[in-house]
């Protein structure tokens, strides 16, 4: 198990997570005030991620054939794809909460605040692994963690200004 989480951290998909977990927070933040039940928040999550993995899927493929003026290869292709999976994963992690609420075992507000604060601990757990992994020591690889987390802080904190 520890040499998938390694090899994930050494590809390109990290980042591809992270962009997905951020769209993702920032839906979970935005609907919160009005709730739909979790049966939508499961659909408008994985509904998101596919559109922003196609529209992620889109712009690769037609911006690598502009930049290169040829059809793009069938390998490159697989690789945007792997991409793709990553991103559509980070926008539609949080619907587990929510199938979770579908099916009685929690409440639609638990399920609204494991999505929110799962969210932030991915983007913090990222920012700490990248810091340790570069040579950070301990303390430096907290200080990331937590610097990178304030992306999410600020989504929520935003929501709570604002309702």
């Amino acid at each position: 198990m520890l040499r998938v989480v390694e090899d994930h951290l050494r590809s390109n998909q990290v980042s591809r997570v992270i962009y997905g977990g951020i769209i993702g927070l920032a839906l979970v933040v935005a609907l919160e005030p009005d709730p739909p039940r979790a049966a939508v928040m499961v659909g408008t999550l994985v509904g998101t991620g596919v559109a922003v993995g196609l529209a992620e899927l889109y712009s690769e493929l037609v911006g690598t054939e502009v930049r290169t003026r040829r059809r793009v290869e069938r390998a490159r292709v697989r690789e945007v794809m792997t991409d793709v999976a990553a991103v559509v994963f980070g926008v539609s992690f949080p619907a587990a909460f929510f199938l979770l609420s579908v099916t009685g075992a929690i409440e639609i507000g638990t399920a609204f605040d494991l999505a929110k604060w799962s969210g932030l601990a991915l983007i913090g757990f990222y920012g700490f692994c990248a810091a340790r992994l570069a040579g950070t020591g301990l303390l430096g690889a907290l200080a990331q963690a937590a610097a990178v987390a304030l992306i999410g802080g600020f989504l929520i904190a935003l929501k709570a200004l604002i309702h």
